[in-house]
């Protein structure tokens, strides 16, 4: 299943999904990569995983702010962060860690304690 919410409002069956996915920079929601790590922690059961894409190593921790562009014009600033693959296990305390490289990009697959 697959939900379009706010992140961080009520969700249904938290802390008992399997599996939470952070595609495509989704790390940088809010601009703070700890408080989502947090609040997916608290979503996942014990034995879950949550499998988040990161920047390849080298990159660090980047926070700052982006806007998004279109046809209509320029959209609002809001708060967004990246991590890099060397980065990450200073934000997410509490999970047990490793890193994959799928065809070039990087995932931290981060799992609570069953």
């Amino acid at each position: 299943m697959a939900l379009h919410r706010d992140v961080f409002g009520p969700l249904p069956g938290e802390r008992g999904w399997r599996e939470v996915l952070l595609l495509d920079g989704n790390i940088g929601i809010g601009g703070d990569p700890a408080a989502l790590l947090g609040r997916v922690r608290g979503l996942l059961r014990p034995g879950g995983a949550a499998w988040v894409e990161v920047e390849p190593p080298g990159t660090g921790v980047w926070r700052g702010s982006g806007t998004v562009v279109g046809a209509g014009g320029r959209g609002r600033a809001f708060r967004w962060a990246r991590v890099g693959a060397d980065a990450i296990s200073a934000l997410a305390a509490g999970f047990g860690r490793r890193l994959v490289e799928i065809d070039g990009r990087w995932f931290a697959v981060l799992t609570t304690t069953p």
